[in-house]
């Protein structure tokens, strides 16, 4: 998560915020209206990058929680393995996966979408 927010926030130029202060903004309008939009799509990928590889995470719950909570990937695992129900698992790792391609179409369309917007 920190080296793609790095690197989005070392591309912002300094002039952006100056130029905020100079139109008597104040440290949050700066923040809010200034260096937050500029720096979402750093921020969207490393959510991206969090968030992909937790989706499929089934040993590191059980070491480092006990296995007290069930979680998706624990879930899908359990249904493979010791309950032997292949469709139950089949269904839930299609319903993840999609909901994980739905919501990643949905940004892009939305990032194109501002894009289209901005070259007009």
């Amino acid at each position: 998560m920190i080296l793609p927010v790095f690197a989005s926030i070392e591309e912002l130029d300094p002039a952006l915020v100056e130029a905020s202060h100079d139109l008597y903004g104040s440290r949050l309008a700066t923040l809010r209206r200034v260096i937050l939009p500029l720096c979402r799509p750093g921020l969207a990928a490393g959510a991206v990058l969090v968030f992909v590889p937790c989706l499929g995470a089934v040993l590191e719950p059980i070491l480092l929680g006990g296995g007290k909570t069930l979680m998706m990937g624990n879930l899908i695992q359990m249904q493979f393995g010791g309950s032997r129900n292949w469709p139950f698992g089949a269904a839930i790792a299609l319903l993840q996966m999609s909901l994980v391609v739905l919501f990643l179409l949905q940004n892009g369309l939305r990032a194109a979408r501002r894009d289209a917007e901005e070259a007009t």
